[in-house]
């Protein structure tokens, strides 16, 4: 019986590292995607939260899924996760815009360090000498793909906007382990995402923007595909995956992007990026592979 458990909890495991693979394959997408949209970051960020919450709130509405969370305390944590959400994906863009796609995903890709710290100390584990080695082994990765800046130059804005929003990940998936033990990822993905549309909205009107087809179609696919479907399977992973792991898997947006990059911008990256980039593939690879063995959560 015990032996059983443990093999479907293997089986949940393998197929939640899959889901995190596709939807980190589409977070790259993303920053490429914005690259083709010609406004401020912030209305990127806005017009992507609009589009899949909205999306998620007519799945929800047609499939007559329970919206109602447990108690006023779930409340706070799911709309603080939304205000974190509004704050990383803005942050995310402006990096892009202030340096390059590589920059941006490669300096996002720190966010493993903080979660190796951050989810012992939250959730009262023990802090695994092979978590910290990986998340370890992850910033070496980044750390070799990042060139020499002054701070004075744009790629260090890019760096810096890059780490706000590397911590400001890292803290909405320690929130999102809590709240996908006792809810749906749809369920989650519409108040988090609802709640950054609440607060980046505004500024869709008060900041000056081109609404051109080609700007309100980037910003549409990237709210519809590489946001609502993309985060709900995340979310949905993060059930049986440790955030440790799903943060290490989720360094390969770095690898995910740069290939985008290549493919539809002909950004072409330098020996210090695909360096960097095999060793950040690597450290997923790994922690894929062992996840399943060894870092099945308790109680799923």
């Amino acid at each position: 019986m015990i032996d059983n458990l443990k093999k479907k909890k293997t089986v949940k495991a393998g197929n939640s590292v899959g889901l995190l693979h596709v939807s980190v394959m589409l977070f790259g997408l993303s920053a490429v995607l914005g690259q083709f949209v010609d406004a401020p970051a912030v209305i990127i960020a806005g017009g992507r939260v609009v589009c899949s919450s909205a999306a998620l709130l007519l799945f929800s509405l047609v499939t007559k899924s329970s919206l109602t969370l447990r108690s006023k305390k779930d409340y706070g944590i799911i709309l603080f996760t939304g205000v974190i959400l509004a704050i990383h994906w803005t942050t995310f863009f402006q990096s892009i815009q202030s340096s390059s796609v590589a920059i941006g995903t490669i300096t996002f890709s720190a966010f493993p360090l903080f979660l190796t710290f951050l989810e012992p100390l939250l959730f009262h584990e023990k802090l695994r000498f092979r978590s910290v080695i990986s998340a370890l082994v992850l910033l070496l990765g980044v750390g070799i793909t990042v060139p020499a800046f002054s701070l004075e130059n744009e790629t260090t804005m890019g760096i810096v906007w890059g780490l706000i929003s590397a911590l400001a990940y890292a803290v909405m998936s320690l929130s999102n382990r809590y709240l996908s033990r006792f809810y749906g990822s749809r369920t989650i993905c519409l108040y988090e995402q609802g709640t950054a549309a609440v607060i980046l909205l505004p500024s869709m009107f008060l900041i000056q923007a081109q609404w051109t087809v080609q700007n309100i179609a980037g910003i549409v696919v990237i709210g519809l595909i590489c946001t609502a479907l993309a985060h709900s399977l995340y979310v949905a992973a993060q059930r049986n995956v440790k955030a440790q792991i799903a943060g290490v898997i989720s360094g390969m947006e770095t690898v995910y992007g740069i290939l985008f990059a290549f493919l539809f911008l002909r950004e072409i990256p330098g020996p210090r990026e695909l360096i960097g980039g095999v060793i950040i593939l690597g450290v997923a690879i790994f922690s894929s592979l062992t996840s399943s063995k060894n870092d099945v959560p308790d109680g799923e």
